[in-house]
């Protein structure tokens, strides 16, 4: 999480479009983000560093509605956390989107009976400054951290003592090995709560070990912090120069919301094409925003995207009281499809 000082501006608007863009500027920092110390995993690793990721002077926030009836701020009070700011990439290469099977409905999916290493990379350890969120897990590839049993993948975070960490998890991507751009993403997933946990079903531009992040983009799909029963969805790039990101949440959404329990199995849907990008839990939608002729900047969700399955502990979202009794505390996926 960013903390950011707000100042109210004027609407943006896009010639090329019916929708409203409305912007709320925040003072943002001219650092630019260093890489931090190479990860045995890791090449070419780009992210902020945890100054710049706990500075009060940050970023700038758009919020982007995408229908021309919509409120042109989100009621939501909560902030995500920019949460794929701090990615460490283990491949250098470059990603190429998968093609489906002629059997395959799908563009790609894992309905995970195993744990297919020819679809997923775990990534290992600390990152710098925890992951840049300054996050309190090691993320490990063991399977005490990551299985499958039952047709369901299990991403488990323990309360452990391991290479000098209190907490372990797992960080599972397919960077290098499934990348796409538009489509329809159908995901079944229950979520851990628990105070200090933060579950994360997200995207990140694949082009990020060139240009870094946010210019790279990041599409949060699901994210969940502490015991708050809300689901968050979020768009993070660069505007400008400065970091720009707007999102919503289940739990106020223009006026609705969801009462649920993330806990158990839902149904979460993304949609995205050349003009929006639109999150859905049950077909109740959280999340929506306009991309359209780039609007507000946002080039960088016209380009290939890869995904990214972790369970956090501890971070400057959902900070550092951490309720050591939930652990083990487990996201399970039951599968990922890609549709175009």
């Amino acid at each position: 999480m960013r903390h950011k000082t707000v100042l109210k501006s004027a609407f943006l608007k896009t010639a090329a479009t019916a929708f409203a863009i409305a912007g709320m500027l925040v003072a943002c920092s001219d650092d630019t983000p260093s890489a931090p110390d190479t990860q045995p995993e890791s090449s070419a690793t780009i992210e902020p560093t945890s100054s710049e990721l706990a500075s009060s002077s940050s970023s700038v926030t758009l919020g982007i509605s995408s229908s021309i009836a919509a409120p042109v701020e989100s009621s939501s009070s909560s902030e995500p956390g920019n949460h794929g700011s701090s990615a460490e990439m283990t491949s250098s290469s470059s990603s190429a989107a998968i093609s489906s099977s002629s059997e395959s409905p799908y563009l790609w999916n894992d309905e995970f009976d195993t744990i297919d290493t020819a679809k997923w990379t775990f990534e290992i350890g600390t990152g710098a400054s925890g992951w840049g969120n300054n996050e309190k897990q090691y993320y490990t590839g063991r399977s005490e951290n990551a299985y499958v049993h039952d047709g369901i993948l299990h991403i488990r975070a323990n309360k452990e003592s391991y290479e000098g960490s209190g907490y372990t998890s797992a960080r599972m991507i397919t960077k290098g090995k499934f990348t796409f751009t538009y489509g329809t993403v159908e995901a079944r997933i229950a979520l851990p709560v628990g105070k200090g946990i933060w579950p994360a079903f997200w995207m990140l531009g694949e082009n990020i070990d060139r240009v870094s992040w946010p210019a790279c983009g990041e599409i949060d799909i699901i994210e969940a912090v502490n015991s708050e029963n809300i689901v968050y969805g979020t768009n993070h790039w660069s505007y400008n120069g400065d970091h720009a990101q707007y999102g919503n949440n289940t739990g106020d959404y223009y006026g609705t919301s969801k009462k649920m329990d993330i806990t158990e199995f839902h149904t979460y849907k993304f949609t995205w094409d050349k003009e929006l990008i639109t999150m859905y839990v049950d077909d109740f939608k959280y999340h929506e925003i306009s991309i359209k002729d780039n609007a507000g900047g946002t080039d960088a969700f016209h380009k290939p995207f890869f995904f990214i399955l972790n369970v956090a502990v501890g971070g400057n979202w959902p900070k550092f009281d951490i309720d050591d009794s939930q652990f083990p505390n487990e996201m399970l996926v039951d599968y990922i499809r890609v549709s175009q």
